[in-house]
């Protein structure tokens, strides 16, 4: 078999240490180069590597198979030239290693390294933050994570494999998804990435409010983190009582066993949808946040916290990945409408944020990530066209379908009663509430017998339409529409 022939972009820490690794393990790669812009590294060796440089007249004529950026903390803009550098040599495959914030101590394995995205590309440059330092909460603890096969909840358990928890609880309805996170953190594990965590995967439905309470009484975490719910906003507005008790009546479940058992900190991730509401989706959104942060008013020793943001670049049903197939299967690209707009951020660092989030928030507080300014979908494919060395129109069309069921043209991050004030940590900001919402617990008793069967009530048991008056009662905002009753 082939050996790949190797450059290895960035001759720092990162990139020494990913020459010692392909040095132990002949087989993944032989280091042929290092490329570097600095001109104090350029001429010397590395690991006893030839340093070339700088980038963008040299990543043409190298002779390799496998180019590798191992520049954690490069810019966006940085790794824009890098890649346009890199591809003007044909059959270079392109890998990179995570941003710093995905890096503790500067430690860099093979193992780590992934074929580059477009999100790598696209948005900002995510803030830095000492990961080993915020997660200092967490070590020697139990960790619970629900939906720790989804985006956010598996790069939480990423990143939390390096803060020095007991157990990581990875907890999951779809069993392939936590069997895909399981391996995966195992093998970053085995290749020496964070500490030693011990993982246990579960498999379990959250609607099971007795198993919940067996299940909270027997792993006895110290913190959860609740990512789990139903997410994609049209399949949710065909399947409104689905949502409803996956969303709402999960989290009620939730922390009413977090409660009892005295579990120290309860993260909720909530979502720019739950703000003013139009669709199923975003209502259960808003009503699990509530839930959340009126626990705080009952006598407990849990600290109940939100933390909302917006769209996560790549994330599973979200719109890049769609782009994407449609991009490589020739086009059309489809969006919605051509002023629609999104708040993005990337995975890694909404996860981060949110990490820091849950070790130096309070109880009953809502926090809101800074999610920068709106990205337009148009602007976004564009990009996603061009990474794909594709011209827009010209060799992937564009099309336009008009906004789905239950999505809206723009999205906002806080209620017109909400004030935003910063915190001390970057990118951090609280939304201080100018009025409590009311009525929660009337409207949950109103959608008990829809949601779970009743013999006396039995003619609500899955009712659409009864369910949709009932939201519209209690969140004014959700769009009013002829709902079939079943």
């Amino acid at each position: 078999m082939k050996v790949p022939r190797v450059i290895i972009v960035g001759a720092g820490m990162a990139g020494r240490a990913l020459a010692r690794e392909y040095a132990q393990k002949p087989n993944k790669g032989r280091v042929v180069a290092f490329l570097d812009d600095d001109p104090r590294k350029i001429g010397t060796l590395a690991e006893g590597i030839d340093v070339l440089g700088p980038i963008d007249s040299t990543a043409h004529w190298v002779e390799a198979d496998l180019a590798v950026i191992a520049i954690p903390s490069a810019t966006k803009g940085q790794l824009q030239d890098i890649v346009q550098a890199l591809k003007q040599n044909p059959g270079l495959t392109i890998r990179i290693l995570p941003s710093l914030n995905q890096i503790i101590d500067g430690e860099a394995h093979l193992v780590l390294t992934r074929e580059l995205d477009p999100q790598d590309l696209l948005g900002r440059n995510p803030v830095r933050i000492n990961l080993k330092q915020s997660l200092a909460y967490l070590r020697g603890k139990r960790v619970l994570i629900t939906g720790a096969g989804g985006s956010i909840g598996s790069e939480l358990a990423r990143q939390l494999l390096s803060g020095g928890a007991e157990r990581l609880y990875l907890l999951g309805h779809g069993e392939n998804s936590i069997y895909n996170i399981d391996k995966e953190l195992r093998l970053l594990q085995k290749e020496g990435v964070g500490e030693k965590a011990m993982i246990v995967p579960i498999i379990g439905d959250l609607r099971d409010r007795d198993w919940i309470f067996f299940l909270m009484q027997r792993l006895k975490a110290h913190v959860v983190f609740h990512t789990a719910a139903h997410k994609h906003v049209p399949l949710m507005e065909q399947n409104p009582v689905e949502c409803v008790i996956n969303n709402v009546w999960t989290t009620a479940h939730l922390v009413e066993a977090a409660q009892k058992n005295k579990v120290q900190r309860f993260v909720l991730i909530s979502t720019d949808k739950a703000v003013s509401p139009t669709s199923v989706y975003g209502a259960t959104k808003k009503i699990a946040e509530e839930l959340v942060l009126s626990a705080n008013r009952h006598e407990s020793e849990t600290l109940f916290m939100v933390v909302r943001f917006g769209n996560v670049l790549g994330s599973r049903g979200s719109i890049m990945p769609l782009f994407k197939q449609q991009i490589l299967s020739g086009g059309p690209i489809t969006i919605t409408h051509p002023d629609a707009k999104r708040f993005f951020m990337t995975i890694p660092e909404a996860a981060s944020l949110v990490l820091q989030t849950g070790g130096m928030g309070q109880d009953g507080q809502l926090y809101l990530l800074d999610m920068g300014e709106p990205i337009s979908i148009l602007e976004l494919a564009k990009q996603m066209i061009q990474f794909y060395n594709k011209t827009p129109e010209r060799d992937i069309p564009i099309e336009y379908i008009g906004l789905r069921d239950g999505e809206k043209l723009h999205e906002k991050l806080w209620e017109d009663w909400e004030d935003v004030v910063p915190t001390e940590f970057p990118r951090i900001n609280r939304v201080v509430r100018r009025r409590t919402p009311v009525g929660l617990e009337e409207f949950l008793e109103t959608v008990r017998a829809i949601c779970f069967y009743d013999s006396f009530n039995a003619k609500m048991y899955r009712n659409r339409a009864i369910l949709r008056q009932a939201l519209r009662l209690y969140i004014p905002t959700v769009e009013n529409k002829n709902e079939p009753e079943y």
